[in-house]
């Protein structure tokens, strides 16, 4: 009986450890998909973006960026999450390097191509998972003239500097908030405002990537607030906008997420 007991709790706390790392997006399970690249040798190319982060540069992302395909962009849920990619030599030894890896930051999408074939130039075309890299970073993992690489991924935590940072953009009645520099998960699941002037948390919607909105008249009052991750992981940012702000600002936290 009590061998019994012992694999019962043994078996539930290995399924609990699996369902943990599944939510937090680090099975362990590697996923085939192809990569191109675009934006130039220097990445200028991948500024802006589907997901809003505008100067990658800037906002700390550099140049290991990836858009994604339609399969896994998400309309936008999966900004800001984080990939490690290897080329597949067993699949493609010509141009594919050997015993290297590179960790990429969701920060753009990439289209479909309806016009030509998934597999004669629709790289991203659903339901093809693609990764359109930043050059510096396929050249990582790929030979330039090879243009597309096989390649596996997986989803892992992003690791960042700093804590979570705050851009207030809009007008009056019209709040866009762009959330970056989000460890952990690296992706927004749910997102609250609270003004220094209101008890109650109000809730926001992902108006586009990783633009969250409010259609509240929120000026002159002290912003906080509360975001969740797509691992479960919440924070509450309290006060972390003076009530002198002014749209166009950027404001950053002590805070940020676990890995």
């Amino acid at each position: 009986m009590a061998g019994a007991a012992y694999a019962r709790a043994a078996l539930a706390l290995a399924l609990w450890c699996a369902l943990a790392a599944a939510a937090a997006g680090q099975t362990g399970k590697w996923l085939r998909a192809h990569a191109t690249f675009y934006g130039g040798a220097d990445a200028s190319g991948t500024m802006g973006g589907a997901c809003g982060y505008g100067n990658l540069y800037a906002q700390g992302y550099g140049t290991r960026t990836a858009a994604l395909s339609t399969a896994l962009f998400a309309d936008g849920a999966a900004c800001g999450q984080c990939y490690k990619l290897v080329c597949d030599r067993k699949t493609d030894p010509t141009w594919c390097k050997p015993g290297v890896s590179v960790t990429v930051t969701a920060t753009n999408f990439c289209p479909p191509n309806w016009s030509i074939p998934s597999d004669r130039g629709g790289w991203c075309n659903p339901p093809r998972p693609h990764f359109d890299m930043a050059q510096p970073a396929w050249e990582k993992i790929g030979v330039y003239r090879g243009g597309i690489i096989p390649v596996i991924y997986r989803r892992v935590s992003c690791v960042k500097k700093g804590g979570v940072r705050f851009a207030i953009n809009g007008h009056d009645y019209f709040n866009l908030v762009l959330v970056t520099n989000v460890a952990g998960p690296g992706s927004i699941r749910a997102m609250d405002v609270r003004g220094s002037r209101s008890p109650d948390w109000m809730s926001m919607a992902r108006n586009w990537g990783a633009n969250w909105h409010s259609l509240t008249y929120l000026n002159g009052q002290g912003l906080s607030f509360r975001v969740t991750v797509t691992d479960g992981q919440t924070i509450v940012f309290a006060n972390v906008v003076p009530p002198n702000w002014r749209f166009g600002q950027s404001f950053a936290s002590n805070l940020q997420f676990k890995l």
